[in-house]
């Protein structure tokens, strides 16, 4: 994945070859905040410009920004799935929480 981290939220990076810059979009948030830059320290200071301005412009306008996930993901997946979670995750003496946690970061880490 090419993107970065700032303040909590995560930006999306994608190069432009037209014209030659890199291009990032916020992810995770239902506003539209973009920035670009040519050099990667140029990207940094644009996308930390970006969000300082977006959490600015929010609160001129007394609205709350749009935050990141909250940390809580509602699954549904068939019942020999969710028992199968369930026991591997007894096996590891982990709650269900625990268990998938560890799982998909695991994952998000491979990727």
């Amino acid at each position: 994945m090419n993107g970065m981290k700032y303040k909590g939220y995560y930006a999306r990076i994608d190069f432009d070859p037209d014209d030659k810059i890199f291009v990032g979009r916020v992810v995770g948030i239902n506003d539209v905040v973009c920035f670009h830059g040519e050099t990667v320290p140029e990207l940094e200071a644009a996308f930390a410009e970006s969000i300082n301005d977006y959490v600015s412009a929010c609160e001129k306008l007394g609205q709350k920004p749009n935050k990141t996930y909250s940390g809580n993901l509602m699954l549904r997946i068939p019942a020999d799935i969710h028992a199968a979670v369930a026991t591997a995750a007894e096996i590891n003496g982990q709650s269900i929480n625990q268990w998938v946690a560890r799982v998909l970061e695991a994952a998000v880490h491979a990727h």
